[in-house]
């Protein structure tokens, strides 16, 4: 399984990001997909989740909700983060994750930088 995280940068408060995850090695649209980050000092967070097949549903952290869009182009294995209005609270790793039907995560990649800061 492999899990690479693409889109990360340096942005100024208020603006916006999009975040990639190219998967591999397992079949894509039979897995539920999880976004989360970790910030330094900071435990890891799940920022939001897309069910498996379609990705007609999605959970999203409180600290994040209204602000960012999970989604997943299964003809492509690529799983997307939309992150707009973005906070300098926002600053962390973000990596993605494959996870079983209970959300447990199954598998990390490795993670693709945030910073948002003035």
């Amino acid at each position: 399984v492999q899990l690479q995280a693409s889109g990360g940068g340096l942005v100024q408060p208020g603006e916006s990001l999009r975040l990639s995850c190219t998967a591999s090695g397992f079949t894509f649209n039979d897995y539920g997909m999880s976004w989360v980050r970790q910030a330094p000092g900071k435990a890891l967070e799940r920022v939001s989740s897309i069910n498996s097949g379609g990705g007609g549903r999605t959970t999203y952290a409180g600290s994040v909700k209204g602000r960012f869009t999970i989604s997943r182009d299964n003809a492509k294995n690529t799983l997307y983060l939309q992150m707009n209005s973005l906070k300098p609270e926002d600053t962390a790793v973000y990596y993605c994750a494959r996870v079983n039907l209970g959300g447990t995560v199954l598998n990390r990649g490795q993670g693709t930088q945030v910073t948002v800061s003035s």
